[in-house]
């Protein structure tokens, strides 16, 4: 497999035990729907590593015997086996293995993305993650990479939320941004600012408010600030505490303003006539800022509907 993670004693050994006890556990064979002499081929020379079993000659044909035709071997053998000794193997042999359990020629989609949020919740521990780095047969490729941002490439608070009644343009910003964080963070910049915008425009729409098209994103922002009386909190008995808020309701502002003015001066947009100095520092950057202030709207708007369906009014 092309692209590997080469990484040295990153995985831990309790973190290893817990992927490969997941197999048992939900039922799904870390092969697919391959055979496993077919998957495995795509990791060691079998035909080059030798057999056990006198009859064969090398190690491909000791496993279709002994794994797909009398099946008298135990499901671990791939672990435990010193001649393939994935437990004890070295993080990128591990990695390349973990990569093809989820690739489409192995899995489908549903089962492979099933399989990468349960090994993700594993592997934070030792700050790797998998996600999507390109396609293939229509379907996401998976690749480990190292945990380098606190929201992660798709932050589900976005998207996931049952206070906007249709949040299907945000999944399409976030699914660009997931694209282009690393290949092309220019574009994910871009896509940022226009998450910001689609979720003022959201909120706006559903509670009702008017605005002219031509209104930019800092200007969207005010007017959903407005209606959702963001800078009215205060922290009972405290003085100290409550400027300290208003602190922080400032900086929310200055922060829109910056991811919009980001987008125009290092993204993809007004027509650009010189190549982007934008890194995957500054697009994970900007989808932290805009994360931030997603959360902290889609939370008050939240409790916004509830005061409200409760009889009472912010």
């Amino acid at each position: 497999m092309r692209g590997r993670c080469r990484l040295t004693n990153r995985i831990t050994d309790t973190t290893r035990r817990r992927i490969i006890d997941s197999f048992v556990l939900e039922s799904m064979p870390w092969s697919g729907w391959l055979g496993e002499a077919d998957f495995l081929s795509r990791i060691f020379d079998l035909n080059s590593i030798r057999s056990t079993d006198s009859r064969f000659g090398n190690a491909y044909h000791d496993i279709q015997q002994h794994r797909e035709r009398n099946y008298d071997w135990g499901d671990d053998y791939l672990f435990t086996d010193p001649r393939f000794g994935l437990r004890w193997a070295s993080d990128e042999l591990f990695i390349q293995f973990l990569e093809l359990t989820v690739h489409p020629l192995v899995r489908g989609e549903e089962d492979a993305t099933k399989l990468v949020h349960i090994y993700n919740g594993y592997l934070q521990k030792d700050q790797l993650r998998f996600a999507v780095d390109g396609e293939a047969r229509g379907m996401p490729v998976y690749k480990i990479k190292p945990r380098s941002s606190f929201h992660g490439d798709a932050p589900q608070v976005v998207t996931q939320t049952e206070v906007l009644t249709d949040a299907g343009v945000l999944h399409e910003h976030l699914g660009r941004i997931k694209k282009g964080i690393s290949s092309d963070p220019a574009s994910a910049i871009s896509s940022c600012k226009e998450l910001l915008e689609s979720l003022f425009k959201l909120i706006l729409d559903q509670e009702g408010i008017d605005y002219p098209r031509k209104d930019e994103v800092p200007d969207l922002y005010r007017k959903v600030g407005e209606v959702l009386k963001i800078g009215a909190d205060s922290v009972p008995g405290s003085s100290k505490a409550s400027q300290t808020l208003q602190k922080l309701f400032r900086t929310l502002s200055t922060t829109v303003q910056c991811v919009a003015e980001l987008r125009n001066e290092i993204g993809t947009g007004h027509g650009r006539t010189t190549e982007s100095i934008a890194t995957e520092a500054h697009a994970r950057l900007a989808l932290n800022s805009t994360v931030t202030i997603a959360e902290y709207l889609l939370d008050v708007l939240g409790r916004r509907r509830s005061s409200k369906s409760s009889g009472f009014d912010l």
